[in-house]
């Protein structure tokens, strides 16, 4: 297995991790769960053994938190097998480790591990099963994941009794901090305030507490010793802090479900993808959360950081890490499969024909055969043919209906399509009919090589690929049908003229379908 699972923040992707460690442990294998951040690695370890206890599963955790005594103890339990999960962090990919028989490899936050990490994964993952971890995955793993390097699995429904995260952004405005700072403290939470510079931070500090002067606040970043930082956290745990100024540091994996409002300064000097996690550390019980995400009015903003804020608002609903993970591929491009670019569209060919030649690459390897290239067929018909505003008021329903639509491959689709719309939204009206029934003349275009369907004063012109040239006994057939006249025309460009003089739509729709169908089933 080399599985991808895709599940927004604090949507269960530790609970299936678990259950799949627990099975592999039962089956006699041990397990290796890699987390970015030493706090994870802490709190992972404590749910972990919280829940294996009781099967007799011993669980160690190695990570800068541990002392050398115990690290060389765990490194003992793993070459001798006493040891069935270890967790931890970039430790485990030391060379110095030594596994009995590891079986399992689930990585945490992928998108928190550079190439360098990476590049030492692959080297344990060659015999083992993988699971990766993320609410919003790289541009690369998740390119990779959609055109079937990888597996991928996405959970999409939420626990019960979210709500989704009331998010602001705005111009860094110290009233409004110091209102929702107050705010929250009113109804008993606690604050996040996130500040990605170390230097200073005793300073900043001092101003929110100078702010709001009811509130303990403390700091937290990176670079403060074991202790002192694991105090800090247990304090925040057990409310003894208001306010927790600090460093991205609490960007994955925490879950401190008091902790409601999270402010955040220079925003746009974030990725997007760590804003996202970064207001998944709120909203993670039934209680209504506030994300306010900051940046300083004195300084534009370039295109790229405009967009990453513009998206953050944007995507605020359940489900929205796949969507921004989506549109992070599309700010950034999805970089190379290998090599350690990881940005970047591929200028000399195109995004759109590079993942083509790359698709058809893993068919191949797979012993698949090729897909046969079919004309994506243009089509100029004068007709009424759209999804009227009265029909499906919802913006967004009516995109989901075009993608129905356009969908339809041959008449049972048509037929499932029709039965879904009147389910919803009740008898399907004929401009809506119409654009169904153009959907199924472009399939049928498509399948037998004609790359225009337009339409003049003297009828229909049905164009066709040089290599697709229709057989002229099926054309003699049509001409003597009674049904409608043709002229047809060889040569380099090939095509059909369906004489029809003013037709009504419904004549002219027919007429197409009538020819479709015959070069379609010659032998019919």
């Amino acid at each position: 297995m080399d599985r991808l699972l895709c599940g927004d923040v604090g949507y269960g992707k530790t609970e299936v991790a678990m259950r799949g460690a627990f099975k592999a442990v039962d089956s006699g294998y041990q397990v290796a769960y890699l987390v970015p951040t030493t706090i994870l690695a802490q709190q992972q370890y404590t749910n972990f053994e919280q829940r294996m206890k009781k099967f007799a599963i011993t669980v160690r955790m190695l990570s800068r938190f541990s002392s050398q005594k115990e690290t060389a103890e765990t490194l003992k339990m793993l070459r001798n097998g006493t040891c069935d999960v270890v967790i931890g962090t970039h430790k485990l990919l030391s060379p110095k480790i030594e596994y009995k028989r590891l079986g399992m490899l689930i990585i945490d936050e992928e998108q928190r591990f550079g190439v360098t990490h990476k590049e030492k994964i692959k080297e344990i993952k060659k015999n083992v099963d993988v699971l990766t971890l993320s609410a919003t995955p790289i541009p690369r793993t998740l390119h990779m994941a959609m055109v079937g390097i990888r597996d991928m699995s996405v959970l999409l429904n939420p626990p019960d009794d979210r709500y989704p995260v009331q998010t602001y952004v705005l111009e860094y405005n110290r009233v409004i901090v110091q209102n929702a700072i107050e705010r929250e403290l009113a109804r008993g939470g606690q604050v996040y305030y996130v500040s990605n510079r170390v230097n200073g931070m005793e300073k900043l500090t001092a101003e929110i507490a100078a702010m709001v002067p009811e509130a303990r606040v403390e700091m937290a970043h990176g670079q403060m010793n074991e202790t002192q930082l694991e105090r800090t956290m247990i304090r925040l745990l057990n409310h003894e802090i208001d306010v927790l100024v600090c460093t991205t540091i609490i960007e994955t994996g925490m879950d401190v479900q008091n902790v409601n409002t999270i402010i955040i300064e220079d925003a746009n000097r974030f990725g997007l993808a760590q804003l996202y996690q970064l207001r998944g550390r709120v909203g993670r019980t039934n209680r209504l959360a506030y994300a306010y995400f900051t940046f300083n009015p004195t300084k534009s903003l370039d295109e790229v950081a405009e967009k990453r804020l513009r998206a953050i608002k944007e995507f605020t609903e359940f489900g929205s890490g796949f969507k921004i993970a989506m549109r992070d591929l599309e700010i950034r491009g999805a970089g190379n499969v290998l090599g350690p670019e990881q940005h970047g569209f591929m200028a000399a060919v195109g995004y759109d024909t590079y993942c083509q030649i790359l698709s058809e690459a893993v068919n191949e390897s797979m012993g698949l055969p090729p897909e046969e290239k079919k004309a994506e067929p243009q089509i100029d018909l004068k007709v009424n043919a759209y999804i009227p505003k009265e029909y499906i008021e919802s913006e967004s329903l009516i995109i989901e209906a075009y993608k129905l639509i356009v969908a339809i491959e041959d008449v049972n689709d048509y037929y499932k399509v029709q039965e879904e719309l009147e389910d919803r939204y009740g008898t399907v009206p004929e401009s809506c009919d119409t654009l169904m029934q153009v959907a199924l003349i472009k399939a049928a275009a498509r399948d037998v090589g004609i790359t225009d369907v337009s339409q003049s004063d003297e009828g229909v012109t049905l164009r066709f690929l040089k290599s697709r040239t229709p057989d002229i006994k099926v054309l003699s057939k049509i001409s003597t049908s009674g049904v409608v006249k043709i002229l047809f025309s060889a040569g380099d460009k090939p095509y059909i003229l369906i004489r029809m003089k003013k037709p009504d739509e419904k004549t002219l729709i027919n007429n197409i379908k009538f020819v479709l169908s015959c070069l379609q089933n010659p032998d019919k």
